[in-house]
């Protein structure tokens, strides 16, 4: 919703009135300079031809701005320097600042002091500012916060304002900022795919909403809007009763089109011959990535931790405690908001076939039992391929490593083995590219981590070897993103690794990439929104609290997140936003 042109006032929500920054080195570097502030050797004026008297050392050492006009300009030998498009209020907090070290950041001068600091290049004001517009957010201003995060070029906020506008769509809509955004300000919201509404119906009212604010000039606009509307997501009644029976609607030529389109949609979906276009695609919303692990504390080393990760914004939620205390579950997400979690240990002589599931399509999930599979499992992989759930390999204490695999039903509830893989594998990792699933590295024995692969299809239930890695991996993560099969880290002569190799079926190799930034065994590894994340592990017994993604067009990996816990075996799934959760 760009509109970099205008000066916007946002409501109010009246969470907090101040928020006061302070850093105190300013204070303790430049404590007794502020007792001669009236004899400093400038004078800034004004727009409002009010005078703030500093020293020019204090301002050129706290502002680049300041810096650059002191060493490289006129102005340097001047005692007064005129401060265009200033605030002179703006101005004093922000040299009281320079000495203080503390400011008073309020709804009264927040909108003088963001561009101001930003200006003066005083990065650290600008963050304060824009912490505290964050902190104000809510339904009835954040159309207006998100246009003074893009004037200002204030990413975190501008990122955090969209995203509360997508999650609170219906509450937004029904505000007055809402109707202040030109065309294509409104084309750009209803258009996206993260949007958070209950119903389509939601959209299409807000359309006619806005459209009736101003219908004179906006009722020739009403086409473009409707191409954004995705009528078949309603349903044929409301189609019927509700947008052919709108008299905006009835008047124009092309939006009867889409009504015929969307009933033609009705027509059609018996036999499953539909044409895809955007408008019969539902909107999911930004991924949230679910992470479930082990960490240790004084007390237990058994604890497991059920977090809920906003890639977006590097933000942590609590999730739904696990009902029981077992270690390493696997996780796997089937028909988009059912995540299984599945096998894993009590301890090294007790391993686990028992399964939960947590449906995320209430609106307080929770963990229930499900079907426990026919073998005992731990440090085995899962994949999904059409609401079949797999689970292959692994080890339990009568049998040591597998060999097995076996598939649950969905829609039946019954698990069933299917054929053996070739090599036995504990410590794999388990991805699916192209409804093929495949088993990666793992070991025969704690001695013996393997650098072979081998491909699992389900319509022919077999199972075929294919490149070999160029290095053995136990522990492996393993992710896929773009078609493309990652395997990252594990162990190898008892080294944790930082090395990532991938596969491309297109090509039937293995390729290196670029190195991890810390060596890490037994990660959860899962893509979401065009980025590979990497969460916690192992290196030499020593767990990780940190997460860090991989960007394939950069080839780089950066550093995202820590946490609070060392997590060691994190297991992760991407999923679909629940509708629970909300970002602010």
């Amino acid at each position: 919703m760009e509109n970099k042109n205008q000066k916007t006032e946002p409501g109010r929500c009246a969470k907090y009135a101040k928020y006061e920054y302070e850093k105190s080195s300013y204070a303790e570097t430049y404590g007794v300079l502020q007792s001669f502030r009236q004899d400093g050797d400038i004078k800034l004026k004004a727009d409002d031809n009010k005078i703030v008297i500093a020293h020019k050392v204090v301002l050129a050492d706290a502002s680049p701005y300041f810096h650059a006009m002191f060493t490289n300009f006129s102005e340097r030998n001047h005692d007064l320097v005129v401060m265009r498009e200033i605030d002179s209020t703006a101005l004093q907090l922000l040299v009281n600042f320079l000495y203080s070290g503390k400011i008073m950041i309020t709804e009264e001068n927040v909108q003088d002091l963001l561009p101001a600091s930003n200006l003066l290049q005083l990065q650290e004001v600008k963050e304060a500012c824009c912490d505290f517009l964050q902190s104000q957010l809510c339904h009835t201003n954040c159309i207006g916060i998100y246009a003074i995060a893009d004037l200002h070029s204030c990413m975190k906020l501008l990122t955090s304002s969209e995203l509360y506008i997508q999650q609170h769509f219906s509450e937004v809509v029904g505000g007055e900022e809402f109707l202040t955004l030109s065309s294509p300000q409104v084309i750009q919201l209803i258009s996206s795919d993260k949007l958070t509404v209950p119903s389509e119906e939601k959209v299409f009212e807000s359309v006619i909403r806005w459209v009736k604010y101003e219908s004179g000039s906006r009722k020739r606009i009403l086409p473009q809007l409707m191409e954004h509307v995705r009528l078949p997501l309603t349903s044929k009644d409301y189609i019927i009763k509700k947008v052919a029976k709108e008299p905006l609607i009835k008047n124009c030529y092309k939006c009867i089109d889409y009504i015929n389109e969307a009933l033609n949609f009705y027509r059609l979906k018996p036999n499953y011959l539909i044409p895809h276009n955007i408008r019969n695609n539902p909107r999911h919303g930004d991924k949230v990535i679910l992470v479930v692990s082990r960490f240790d504390t004084r007390e237990s080393s058994k604890c497991i931790s059920t977090k809920f990760y906003e890639p977006k914004i590097s933000r942590w939620h609590d999730g739904p405690e696990m009902i029981t205390d077992h270690n390493n579950p696997c996780l796997a997400v089937v028909k988009d908001n059912l995540v299984f979690a599945v096998g894993g240990f009590i301890d090294v002589y007790q391993q686990l076939q028992s399964v939960y599931v947590l449906d995320l399509s209430f609106e307080s999930p929770c963990w229930k039992s499900s079907v426990e599979m026919l073998v005992k499992r731990n440090n085995f992989g899962v994949g999904v391929i059409n609401s079949y759930l797999y689970a292959v390999g692994g080890h339990n204490i009568n049998d040591g490593p597998l060999d097995n695999a076996e598939v649950l039903d969905y829609n039946t509830q019954e698990w069933r083995m299917i054929t053996n893989m070739s090599t036995r594998r504990s410590g794999l990792g388990v991805g699916v590219l192209n409804n093929l699933l495949y088993a990666v590295g793992g070991c025969v024995s704690s001695l013996q981590p393997l650098k072979t692969v081998e491909c699992y299809d389900p319509s022919l239930d077999t199972w075929t070897p294919v490149a070999k890695m160029s290095v053995r991996r136990k522990g492996v993560g393993v992710g896929v993103l773009d078609g493309v099969l990652y395997a990252v880290g594990g162990v190898y002569k008892s080294e944790s690794l930082r090395s990532v190799e991938v596969y491309r079926p297109s090509t039937g190799v293995w390729t290196t990439i670029a190195d991890m930034h810390i060596p890490r065994c037994g990660a959860g590894v899962v893509a979401a929104d065009g980025l590979l994340y990497v969460f916690g592990g192992c290196e030499d017994y020593y767990h990780k609290d940190s997460t860090e993604c991989y960007c394939p067009k950069t080839n780089t990996w950066t550093i995202v997140a820590h946490w609070v816990h060392k997590n060691c075996r994190a297991r992760v799934v991407a999923i679909n936003r629940p509708g629970h959760l909300k970002t602010c």
